[in-house]
């Protein structure tokens, strides 16, 4: 028999139970909910092509709400293709008499799917136009017979076909793009073990910090080693590759470590939520962040798991896209998990001081 042990009230107890599932269910929710309200909206593609008839498909994506292509012009195909390799847009869509549909499948698989029906449409439509117009010449040829006439038979019509170029595909060791979308959520868990493992294991904010750097220049390595060098999934310069990911790993744990000096242990969740729960979920690592609901695509991509994915998806395949957002992005997050370490180490320090009169006596 348990004695000199105060029991919780059965009350509390069923209480605490509630709580404990309300919490499963917000994360659950904040999980979901970003993929599941995700659609085919506003997507960035470049437009080139005769006036009338890009004006024409203008208008009937206006008539859509929303719209599932925010087109931009080009004033030719080069253009539109360097408009894709800057990570402008998503694709391209040519107009006239010899119509394509240029994707990138290394920007995103989605829209490079999407685009693809995008072109399966345009050559619907093509075919029901011919159809139509070789209806009313046969309309007219029977008129003509009729008639008496006997008319100059027309020229078969060229029927063109809609081609469907990728301009930038993605790697084969990565063939369906799964394993770069699938990267992200790696690097922001190992930046909160590594966290965690420096707060509960090295005594000392500075120290901590030391042992940051020397954890996101080994974790860098290792994810590059893993994801580029075994598994072909990153590609271009593999230094760099090492660098981000460290980096990124780097900007998670140092949020652990700068929110644990200012508010103790709690600090610990605070990160995580911060990075596990709200930054996760809006990353778009597997799909393009305008497909979110508005405006949570574009405040991911300010929070580290979106600014990584984004920054690792363009030095694998876009060489010539600028990267300083993402970059800026994530040596921010790390000033700022430092700045909140250094803060909570000297303010726990003032408050453990003696006081001047216990000084001098």
């Amino acid at each position: 028999m348990e004695t000199g042990v105060r029991k919780t009230k059965w009350g509390f107890a069923a209480l605490y139970g509630l709580i404990g599932a309300a919490i499963v269910a917000v994360v659950v929710l904040g999980f979901v909910w970003p993929t599941a309200t995700a659609q085919p909206q506003h997507l960035p593609v470049a437009i080139a092509g005769p006036a009338d008839q890009t004006a024409t498909l203008e208008d009937a994506l206006a008539e859509r709400d929303p719209s599932p292509l925010d087109l931009r012009d080009a004033s030719d195909r080069d253009e539109a293709v360097a408009m894709i390799r800057d990570r402008e847009v998503y694709g391209a869509i040519l107009l006239g008499p010899a119509p394509e549909v240029v994707v990138a499948s290394a920007a995103s698989p989605v829209a490079a799917q999407a685009l693809r029906g995008v072109a399966q449409e345009l050559q619907t439509q093509i075919w029901a136009a011919a159809q139509e117009g070789l209806t009313q010449q046969l309309a007219a040829l029977g008129q003509a017979l009729r008639a008496g006439v006997v008319p100059e038979l027309p020229a078969a019509p060229e029927i063109p076909t809609v081609v469907v170029t990728d301009v930038v595909p993605l790697a084969g060791g990565d063939a369906t793009g799964a394993g770069l979308a699938a990267a992200a959520f790696p690097l922001v868990l190992g930046g909160i073990l590594g966290g965690v493992l420096l707060v509960l294991l090295v005594a000392g904010v500075v120290r901590r910090l030391a042992g940051l750097a020397v954890f996101a220049v080994v974790a860098g390595a290792g994810i590059a080693l893993v994801l580029q060098t075994w598994f072909g999934i990153l590609q271009g310069p593999w230094i760099l590759n090492a660098l981000a990911a460290g980096l990124g790993v780097a900007a998670t744990g140092a949020l652990i470590v700068g929110f644990n000096a200012l508010i103790g242990p709690a600090g610990i969740g605070v990160g995580a939520v911060i990075t596990m729960l709200v930054g996760n979920p809006l990353a778009a690592a597997a799909v393009p962040w305008q497909f979110l609901a508005e405006p949570w695509g574009l405040v991911g991509q300010w929070f580290v798991p979106g600014a990584s994915a984004t920054l690792l998806r363009t030095l694998s395949y876009f060489p010539d896209a600028s990267t300083l957002v993402p970059w800026l992005t994530i040596a921010a997050w790390t000033a700022a998990g430092v700045v909140l370490s250094l803060v909570g180490h000297f303010r726990s320090r003032a408050d453990v001081a003696p006081p001047a009169a216990q000084l001098e006596a």
